[in-house]
């Protein structure tokens, strides 16, 4: 569902988000307007079928730098997509559909499934995630993501000044 342009919040290029389905309650996300689909980093995915259904099972690894804790997934896959990363490289992922949790907003993203142990960030959040969602100052970080510690990262007013 998408939001009137006046009334989209605004995002930084880096946002505290979760992942509820999957019991990750924190992840850093950066927010990317260059990349179309978002990636998520998982390892060992592994393709299963359950009655007429194909799903991947997969492990996740919210922290950045850190290969711990480990969260162990499932979720239905719904697709397979030829993606082109940053560097290049094609390769066919994955994608899986999941509820993103930013601040006090939730909505159903597609996301590809990727090892990004070289990337800075464990998740990359992109064009068609945020399509009508949001409006994105890349000169800020945090502004309505919840920060490790549990606080909100919202800019202090800027006092002013008289001469």
């Amino acid at each position: 569902m998408s939001r009137p342009a006046k009334k989209r919040p605004i995002i930084g290029w880096r946002e505290w988000a979760s992942l509820p389905e999957f019991g990750v309650s924190k992840i850093k996300v950066k927010v990317d307007t260059g990349a179309r689909t978002s990636a998520l980093h998982v390892t060992d995915i592994e393709r299963v079928t359950v009655g007429r259904h194909e799903y991947v099972e997969f492990k996740l690894h919210p922290k950045q730098h850190s290969r711990k804790p480990v969260k162990r997934c499932r979720a239905r896959l719904i697709d397979e997509r030829r993606v082109t990363s940053s560097t290049g490289v094609a390769t066919i992922r994955p994608v899986i559909e999941v509820m993103l949790k930013i601040g006090e907003f939730s909505w159903p993203i597609e996301i590809t499934l990727i090892n990004r142990d070289i990337m800075g960030f464990r998740m990359l959040l992109g064009r068609q995630a945020l399509k009508g969602q949001f409006l994105v100052n890349p000169s800020r970080s945090f502004l309505i993501g919840k920060s490790p510690g549990g606080k909100h990262l919202v800019p202090a007013p800027k006092k002013s000044t008289s001469s």
